[in-house]
């Protein structure tokens, strides 16, 4: 049986494959404590829910929707967009998707011909540049540096950039760095964007999940120019904790979210009716359940960090957002004698039964990313194993 060459080429994703092995091995009854999706440990709220389980009853949710959503939820979006980016956006603009990963997916599908290139800072979500290679582009990676919070610069753009740039992606506060870029910083970037005409995707799926005061600012709301320069993709999967229920949006130029609408039609037809009557509900029904969720990230970033910064050899910037911690191992892994980051994090896997994803799927092959999206005593007991296991390797030494 033949198989695209699309196909075979296209790399799984890591963090799905790590889970799966932590799930495998719990299967044979294995105590692992797995770090590995990026999904909260939190159950949807209940009035959402509710919503959903309204529509089902009512009937609502019994019929295929229009393809980019169903209009109340887009004017929900509308309003959402004018209270957190104070920018007004008709529902022309706006594209309901079968999650924030789908939208990105079909953005791409949308904007993307042959050899046309996505410049990408590194590290990266894991599912960037294979999306901009399932739809025949050429991701161009460039180094956001340790010293630099992992944060790309104009300069390095610019040496990047060729007649064949089409887009930059910009993931602010970061999966799997939590860092966030400055309004200064992003400022600069977006002049440059609007200068070269390069659209900016603006992923702002964790742009709620900040922490310790630190501020998010959405790129889309600097000015004018560069408001239309950019999309923005979103989704309620992070900050309502509704991962499962899969709906994501994108914002931004008519012309473009026409297209993506076309797409959607003849591949999604539509996102699922009932998660669409929840995800009106979450945007704009009560939101003390994203504060109570925030605040308890909050609270496990500021004991878990120096607990993971403690482990031998770890370099750890602190994260200002999103929920994941990403150490260099590169000096643990040497003192453990590992070259490989995939072989040490399934050691860690097979012998601590402590599952992290590898920073390699990510770009940054010194690197493991370590999700707290758990309960604190999940965290703490990991962090106790990891700790074992470095201790017993470099004792084999």
């Amino acid at each position: 049986m033949k198989l695209s060459q699309r196909a075979q080429k296209l790399e799984p994703s890591v963090t799905l494959a790590a889970a799966a092995k932590a799930k495998a091995l719990k299967a044979k009854g294995v105590d692992v404590l797995s770090l590995t999706v990026g999904e909260p440990d939190f159950t949807t709220p209940k009035n959402i829910k509710d919503a959903a389980i309204t529509a089902i009853n009512s009937g609502q949710a019994s019929f295929y929707t229009q393809s980019a959503g169903i209009p109340e939820l887009r004017l929900a979006i509308a309003d959402y967009m004018e209270k957190y980016y104070d920018r007004k956006y008709a529902i022309e603009e706006i594209i309901v998707t079968d999650g924030a990963k789908y939208a990105l997916y079909n953005l791409f599908q949308a904007i993307l011909d042959k050899g046309d290139e996505v410049i990408i800072p590194v590290p990266y979500w894991v599912s960037y540049g294979e999306q901009v290679k399932l739809a025949e582009g050429v991701p161009v990676y460039v180094d956001g540096l340790f010293e630099n919070d992992f944060k790309v610069t104009v300069a390095q753009l610019e040496k990047a950039k060729t007649k064949n740039t089409v887009a930059l992606i910009l993931n602010s506060p970061s999966n799997p760095t939590g860092m966030i870029y400055t309004k200064e910083e992003l400022t600069a970037i977006g002049n440059w964007a609007v200068k070269n005409d390069i659209l900016i995707v603006a992923d702002d799926i964790y742009g709620r999940l900040v922490y310790d005061g630190n501020e998010f600012t959405p790129i889309a709301t600097l000015s004018e120019a560069i408001a239309k320069q950019t999309i923005v993709i979103n989704g309620v999967s992070k900050t309502y904790a509704m991962t499962g229920w899969r709906i994501g949006f994108a914002v931004g130029d008519e012309k473009i979210i026409k297209a993506m609408t076309n797409i959607a039609s003849q591949s999604t037809s539509n996102p699922t009716a009932a998660s669409q009557y929840a995800a009106l509900e979450a945007l704009s029904g009560d939101q003390t359940s994203v504060e109570n969720m925030r605040a308890a990230f909050e609270a496990r970033l500021n004991k878990l960090y120096p607990l993971v910064a403690a482990i031998p050899g770890v370099e750890l910037k602190k994260p200002q957002g999103a929920f994941y911690l990403f150490p260099n191992v590169k000096k643990t892994m040497e003192m453990c004698g590992y070259d490989d980051v995939n072989v040490f994090v399934e050691d860690l896997l097979e012998e601590g039964h402590v599952a992290l994803v590898t920073g390699a799927g990510f770009g940054a092959p010194e690197n493991v990313r370590i999700s707290y999206a758990a309960s604190w005593d999940i965290l703490e007991e990991a962090v106790r194993r990891m700790h074992k296991f470095v201790e017993n390797k470099r004792n084999k030494d």
